[in-house]
């Protein structure tokens, strides 16, 4: 069969649609990452006249020009759902125009990590640099028949399906400890968190681990974003297993942002960040997690917040917070629970990145299969 060699730019429209009518609001605004997802944007839009936002409609795709700090990739996503949503103006949104390409197979295209390699060689700019609409359309792209890109889409959104299903379950089984946690409101005692955890600041050392780590959005440990020296992390503070540290920054997060040391091995974090640690007889750092992890903790944390340039909670204000403390046998039991929620979105994160990694494999195996 054959293959054609196209530029994107032969197949592709940009597509400027203004939400002129204000049809959608700020609970349509989305943002997208660099790991090509799209999700609810965590940019402060409250002031910005969404007039000018762009519609994204079903099929279509947008990204951000920047490139720099995007940890080596083009932030960039494809609108699968069945309705529309809105973006800001800065980024591009483009369609399919061309008859030899499915939207869902250049969706695959996208997101293979030989194409984050190529935009970041192809950006430009010196402070800052971008990947504009032009470099977009200079992309070259070799394409099989469609029957062949149909059946390399299906075998993706079988995978992409089992990881939904695993995903969903989990946040079942998060419903299941959010509502017990509220229920308990109404017959235990609430408690303010000072008799019970304590501040710790144990610094790393010249000898110490290089295990280092930043905290996520996503109140769990990650590698950091930004570049590490690990010859210097003397000044670091260590957060040993069953502990848990937090940035006291609430500003740009908009989330209590936290994580607990659930290996058995000690982590390092900056310095800035604080740690502390539960009296484990009276409360479980398991059971403090699922307190933390709940939306109504980051409004709280977010309400107070304090400070101008840099809103923080500090520890400080940690201590003060009131939560209700059940025996410690009803707590490990709803940590029971929880940790099956944990073993579930872990398993839906691994589906996550095999679904990554088998995206080069499907368009190889595409292209081959043309070939033959």
């Amino acid at each position: 069969m054959p293959l054609t060699k196209y530029k994107l730019g032969e197949l592709i429209e940009r597509v400027e649609c203004r939400n002129t009518n204000l049809k959608y609001g700020i609970d349509d605004v989305r943002g997208i990452s660099n790991s090509k997802e799209i999700q609810p944007t965590k940019a402060d839009v409250s002031n910005r006249s969404f007039k000018r936002f762009q519609i994204v409609s079903p099929e279509e795709f947008v990204f951000n020009r920047r490139t720099t700090r995007m940890g080596e990739k083009i932030g960039l996503g494809y609108n699968s759902f069945d309705t529309p949503f809105i973006v800001i103006e800065d980024y591009v949104v483009f369609k399919v125009t061309s008859e030899h390409l499915l939207s869902s197979y250049l969706n695959i295209f996208f997101r293979r990590s030989e194409f984050d390699r190529y935009v970041r060689w192809d950006s430009w700019g010196s402070a800052t640099e971008f990947f504009n609409w032009e470099e977009m359309c200079d992309v070259e792209i070799e394409l099989p028949p469609l029957e062949i890109q149909q059946k390399y889409v299906d075998i993706y959104n079988a995978m992409l399906q089992n990881q939904k299903t695993y995903e969903m379950g989990a946040e079942d089984l998060k419903l299941v400890c959010d509502g017990y946690i509220e229920n308990l409101k109404k017959y235990v005692k609430l408690q303010s968190l000072k008799d019970y955890i304590t501040r710790v600041d144990i610094r790393n050392g010249k000898d110490g681990t290089k295990n280092v780590m930043g905290i996520s959005v996503y109140k769990e440990f990650r590698e950091p974003t930004s570049k590490v020296n690990k010859d210097t992390l003397s000044n670091y503070k260590v957060v040993k297993p069953k502990q848990i540290a937090f940035v006291q920054t609430t500003h740009n997060e908009k989330v209590f942002a936290y994580a607990l040391n659930n290996t058995n091995n000690d982590i390092v974090v900056s310095s800035v960040n604080e740690v502390f640690a539960t009296d484990n007889s009276k409360v479980l750092p398991e059971f403090l997690a699922m307190f933390f992890s709940r939306t109504e903790f980051d409004r709280y944390a977010r309400y107070n917040s304090w400070g101008s340039a840099r809103e923080t909670f500090t520890f400080k204000e940690l201590i003060e917070v009131k939560i209700p403390i059940p025996d410690i046998t009803v707590q490990q039991s709803i940590v029971n629970i929880y940790n099956a929620y944990i073993m579930r979105k872990d398993v839906a994160e691994k589906l996550k990145q095999q679904l990554k990694d088998v995206c080069p494999v499907l368009i190889k195996g595409a292209i081959e299969e043309a070939r033959e």
